[in-house]
């Protein structure tokens, strides 16, 4: 009997020491296993998000050289002052150089804003179409903005190839603060 019990203490201890091993040795390893495996998985997904992103920079790169190209002299295209009679001299200086025809240039009435100024411009002229053509591309060229709002072109009724052109148009400027 003796050695029945020393048998079953032995039995006893070693299911204590085992279930002692795997309650406070194996189990919380185990979760701190799963826990780092997640990690990993997790930080793997970072890398291939930004890895995905890093070959979208050049991309997006391009794109802001483009924009600042687009609009990097915006500031000097809007002058701080109206310069409306200088302007409207350039445009029949422009049309003058194209050899348009019974030209008019109209300011309209100026909108204010806070922050800009517009001041609308009906021309009218008669030429050939490739002379109206180059004389919107240099219009575009000028070094102050202008949005065209709305063109026009009729043929002439003789069919002398030339068109009869109207256009109403924007120019901008930054009012001065103190200026009415």
């Amino acid at each position: 009997m003796f050695r029945e019990r020393q048998q079953i203490v032995i039995c006893v201890v070693a299911v204590a020491i085992v279930s002692g091993f795997v309650l406070f040795r194996y189990v919380p390893l185990q979760k701190r296993s799963k826990a780092l495996e997640q990690k990993q998985a997790a930080q793997r997904l970072v890398i291939v998000k930004a890895s995905a992103q890093s070959q979208q920079l050049p991309r997006l790169s391009e794109q802001l050289l483009e924009l600042q190209r687009a609009t990097g002299n915006y500031e000097q295209q809007v002058p701080g002052q109206r310069e409306l009679g200088v302007f409207l001299h350039r445009i029949a200086n422009l049309m003058n150089k194209h050899n348009l025809k019974e030209q008019l240039i109209q300011p309209g009435k100026e909108m204010q804003t806070d922050e800009l100024s517009c001041i609308p411009v009906n021309m009218q002229c008669k030429g050939k179409l490739a002379q109206v053509y180059e004389f919107y591309r240099r219009l575009q060229g000028l070094d102050r903005l202008v949005r065209i709002e709305q063109v026009k072109l009729v043929n002439e009724s003789g069919f002398s190839g030339e068109v009869k052109m109207q256009t109403k148009a924007s120019i901008y400027y930054r009012p001065v603060t103190g200026q009415g």
